[in-house]
């Protein structure tokens, strides 16, 4: 069994060269990403007991970005001291995230699978599931796969979308079709979940719910911001016991 879908697959393939172009078709993930580090490193913090201030606090943790793409968050996070390996399904996405970090001489792992397919005794501190269980084809299979991967007292972060007539209208006719801040058919509002789906499936997997917060796009201020508002993104943080 596969989590694999390969139109999914293909479809972000096609989009591998613009990964790093802050106005080109990830402009979005772009003006996204500090909201989503903002709020990892707290749900961290708190866990792990670093200091923020510290330079490089996640220091001695290691972490599996899985769906990493170019490595919009992976680049980040080793930065920030990480040990990091990034996976992604796509070979071209692998490609461009290599050529990228080596350019930002940052040592990162990144490997062409999925999270099925790597071995159990390799465990990480921290699993970062961002934007990636709406495109998986087997999501129960994914999360088990995801689950196998952390250590006790690890965190994993999923990031995705309800399944709302708010999200449709502002996901794919706004962002999609209006604001064309996203290829039309990027996402399938079928595949969007609600919380409780998703917390169900999580926390029967030996989790625990540490944390769930949307994610908000403020048109008049161009920020991302953390709230309360689950209608649209919303980012789930789970402990493993």
């Amino acid at each position: 069994m596969t989590t694999i879908n390969k139109d999914e697959i293909q479809k972000f393939s096609k989009l591998a060269e613009e990964w790093w172009d802050v106005k080109g078709k990830f402009k979005p993930l772009h003006r996204f990403n500090p909201i989503r580090i903002e709020h990892i490193l707290e749900l961290c913090s708190n866990n792990f007991g670093f200091d923020l201030k510290n330079n490089k606090p996640l220091k001695n943790l290691k972490i599996l970005d899985i769906g990493c793409g170019g490595g919009l968050i992976s680049e980040p996070m080793a930065r920030l001291g990480a040990e990091v390996t990034g996976i992604d399904a796509s070979s071209k996405n692998i490609e461009i995230a290599k050529i990228h970090s080596k350019k930002s001489n940052l040592n990162i792992k990144y490997l062409n699978c999925s999270p099925e397919k790597m071995s159990d005794k390799n465990k990480f501190d921290i699993v970062l599931n961002l934007e990636v269980v709406e495109h998986v084809e087997n999501l129960d299979l994914y999360l088990q796969s995801c689950s196998k991967l952390i250590k006790s007292g690890g965190l994993m972060f999923t990031a995705t979308l309800n399944r709302t007539f708010t999200s449709y209208i502002k996901a794919i006719i706004g962002a999609e079709y209006i604001l064309k801040w996203l290829p039309i058919g990027t996402h399938d509002w079928n595949k969007f979940l609600k919380p409780e789906e998703l917390v169900d499936k999580i926390s029967n997997l030996n989790f625990k719910i540490e944390s769930i917060k949307g994610l908000e796009f403020n048109i008049l201020t161009n920020k991302w911001k953390k709230g309360e508002d689950l209608s649209v993104n919303y980012i789930i943080t789970a402990k493993k016991n």
